[in-house]
């Protein structure tokens, strides 16, 4: 059996915001922006990766969310509380200099870790954290 990631999802509350992180700051490239019924996703990824994408979604996409669901989920995002995405990079400092450039919000400057990676922080602009590893010999 053969079983690879195709997508990720991260939850944001303003896609244009988004953009300027994912595409901007980070590089990817926009693969579809669609929008139905009063939403919108937005797919994304590495040129590097044609097979695997990020999609960014409203916080909570489905309709049969009540509003104190919503609500809830917007809170927890805000926070930062939502699981985030670990990202590999050949060249981490490079990387994080270039994210930092833009202004993103730097959670960790990078930093050899006891688990074998050199990596760096970010939150995206909806609060969602990006991780960016680089391996150590």
């Amino acid at each position: 059996m053969d079983i690879n990631l195709h997508q990720c999802f991260i939850a944001v509350d303003d896609h244009e915001a988004a953009l300027g992180f994912y595409r901007d700051a980070l590089g990817f490239e926009v693969r579809k922006d669609v929008g139905h019924e009063g939403m919108r996703w937005v797919t994304l990824g590495s040129p590097a990766q044609p097979d695997v994408e990020i999609v960014l979604e409203p916080p909570l996409a489905d309709p049969n969310a009540t509003e104190e669901d919503r609500k809830a989920v917007a809170e927890l995002l805000a926070k930062g509380l939502l699981r985030g995405v670990n990202l590999r990079a050949a060249d981490v400092d490079a990387a994080f200099e270039k994210v930092r450039a833009t202004g993103a919000d730097v959670l960790q400057e990078p930093m050899d870790q006891p688990y074998g990676v050199r990596d760096c922080a970010f939150r995206d602009p909806s609060g969602t954290m990006i991780r960016i590893a680089q391996a150590t010999a």
